[in-house]
């Protein structure tokens, strides 16, 4: 049986699927809001600049009412009255200018500083994001996905920051231009005020309607398109089977079938769409022409002037486009909400494998490991991986582990450092528990090598020095050449500088397992772990790999975990594991003369392929 790592599909640490909801609504805009209160100069410009921009926009009104009166008056105008009606237009038309010039002005400044401050949050945020990737702990990433993390740290983590300029100015901005406008009109005329104000309400419904929806939706529409990728990914690396079993009518249905749900969304989304404008639209213009209808009869009993009505359906036209934006500021209101809950949910993560209150640094000593009856179970209730493993390693000595796939070999190896936490006994060093001290002293001097051997796509040097940037070149060579890797290294164009590609691609299996034993001989560790760190090296190299190791490490407990039992014959001692708990411990001989499952496993990997098949014939 295998290791129980928890599944992925079934993690609850966090929720993969993003929705909106709207109880959460307030708290995560709130806490987004506050991110750019961080940056109060700049968003108090921002809002400085909004309020006059919205002062300059109220003041166009005034302007073209005054202008309509003037015109009107210089048509009425004897020869004498001509040029002082001329003139008063012309610094009529002149303060238009003025106006308009100040709020471009202004609108720009507005915008400039709240993408600036939107843009700081985001910097803010991506950073706390990534930091809280380095702290959460092996358990967390093993139920999480890595392609969800990516998703939240770019696309969610945008969603989020784009709500202060798309969301919070605008709103900032439609309350300003609102509430002047209702107050100028109001005040001016209560009765034409309330008709030219009574669209606003109907058209804000719909459009705060349409944008909230519009982003449920969508949600829903990414959801049906990740499923049709997904059949489509299928298929197509599945062709052969399809093909062979005649099931292309059986693909057809099933991608048609999310295809139409898929398009039956997006006639919503387009329904949702015109609906609210034709709201918009026709409370606008029927206000609009009520106010015509009602502010036509007072002109026409004198009651009011021709300016004065052509100020207030300026203050109509004026607020069309605020309006407008109401749409715009609920989907982002929502996306912020969606995205940003998912964010946060991450970043309020506490790790499960943390530093102790009051930790020390590791205090290094004799060098010795110690386990104590250890326990581990990847979850609360689960099978335990291992159970009661105890034994010692002292400086200079080294441990062979052996078992088959699932024995809790690897598991073993990730407690040493602390990438997960004991669930019974203790792991100490020097005396130390591990859980005492600091996890940075202790991965410090641990040096883990394990059989995935992961490299950055850098130079080869910046791989073999990644946990001591700082290395001499003397050291890093040193390090290759334990590793038996610097010959070919050196017979590279450009040497330690070479890059070594995505994920190593330019390196072979074997290169890459000699690179990942460099990366964790060269900054000296106290203790070294080699996870079956030599099974894609062949058995020549891997004889001159271990000579070599045993000069490097002859003053250091080392632990060997290997399958092929040549890597372990040199040890001092030898456990073997089975279903997590040790089962066999000797030393090579004593445990090939026991003849348990050490020896089993011995006599299997050095009967020869032929000798093998003579004995199945026999049989």
């Amino acid at each position: 049986m295998g290791e129980s790592h928890p599944s992925r599909r079934g993690a609850r640490a966090v929720d993969s699927a993003p929705q909106v909801d709207v109880s959460e609504m307030p708290r995560v805009l709130q806490r987004i809001s506050a991110l750019a209160l961080r940056y109060p100069v700049r968003l108090g410009l921002a809002v400085a600049c909004s309020v006059g921009a919205a002062l300059a926009t109220l003041a166009l009104p005034r302007l073209f009412g005054a202008g309509v009166d003037h015109a009107g008056a210089l048509l009425k105008a004897g020869a004498a009255q001509t040029a002082e009606a001329q003139s008063a237009l012309m610094g009529v038309a002149l303060l238009v200018i003025a106006a308009t010039v100040v709020r471009g002005l202004l609108t720009m400044t507005s915008g400039y500083l709240g993408e600036y401050v939107s843009q700081r949050v985001g910097y803010d945020l991506r950073l706390q994001f990534f930091q809280q990737l380095q702290r959460l702990s092996f358990g967390f990433h093993d139920r999480i996905h890595s392609g969800d993390l990516i998703t939240r740290g770019m696309l969610d983590l945008e969603g989020a920051r784009v709500f202060i300029q798309n969301g919070l100015l605008q709103s900032v901005s439609l309350v300003l231009l609102l509430g002047f406008s209702a107050w100028m009109m109001l005040s001016t005329d209560l009765a034409m005020g309330v008709i030219g104000l009574a669209f606003a309400p109907i058209a804000g419904w719909a459009l705060a309607r349409m944008g909230f929806l519009l982003r449920v939706t969508w949600l829903r529409v990414q959801e049906l398109m990740a499923v049709l990728t997904l059949t489509m990914e299928e298929n197509l690396q599945g062709i052969r089977v399809v093909r062979a079993f005649a099931g292309k009518r059986f693909e057809m249905a099933k991608f048609d079938k999310a295809s139409m749900e898929a398009l039956s969304y997006a006639y919503m989304r387009i329904t949702l769409r015109f609906r609210a404008v034709s709201v918009m639209s026709v409370s606008f213009y029927g206000s609009m022409g009520l106010l015509l209808w009602y502010g036509g009869h007072k002109v026409v009993d004198g009651t009011m002037s021709v300016g004065r009505l052509t100020e207030f359906l300026t203050y109509m036209t004026l607020l069309q486009t605020p309006i407008r934006q109401i749409a715009m500021i609920f989907n982002a209101a929502a996306r912020a909400t969606s995205s940003g809950a998912r964010v946060f949910e991450v970043l309020d993560l506490e790790p499960e494998i943390a530093d102790a209150p009051g930790a020390r640094p590791l205090a290094p000593g004799a060098g010795t490991l110690r386990f104590e009856g250890v326990g581990f179970a990847y979850a609360p209730g689960a099978k335990p991986v291992l159970s009661d493993v105890s034994f010692e390693v002292r400086a200079g000595q080294t441990l062979g582990i052996v078992g088959a796939p699932g024995a809790g070999k690897s598991t073993l190896a990730n407690l040493i450092p602390r990438f997960y936490d004991v669930t019974e006994g203790a792991i100490t060093i020097d005396g130390q528990d591990v859980r005492d001290v600091t996890l940075e002293s202790l991965r410090r001097y641990v040096g883990l090598v394990q059989q995935e051997a992961f490299l950055f796509d850098a130079s080869i040097g910046h791989n073999v020095a990644y946990a001591d940037p700082w290395a001499e070149d003397e050291t890093i060579e040193g390090a290759a050449r334990t590793a038996q890797i610097h010959d070919h290294i050196a017979g590279l164009p450009d040497g330690y500088e070479t890059r070594v590609g995505e994920r190593g691609v330019a390196l072979s299996g074997g290169q890459r397992q000699r690179m990942s034993i460099a990366r964790g001989v060269a900054p000296g560790p106290g203790l070294m772990i080699f996870d079956d760190s030599t099974a894609a090296i062949d058995a020549v190299t891997e004889r001159r790999v271990r000579e070599a190791l045993a000069e490097a490490t002859a003053t250091k407990a080392t632990i060997v975990i290997a399958h092929r039992l040549s890597s372990l014959m040199h040890a001092d001692q030898i456990i073997v594991l089975d279903e997590g708990r040790i089962v066999e411990r000797g030393r090579h001989a004593e445990l090939v003369a026991a003849g348990g499952i050490y020896a089993d496993l011995y006599d299997l990997q050095t009967r020869t392929d032929a000798e093998a098949v003579l004995d199945e014939t026999a049989a």
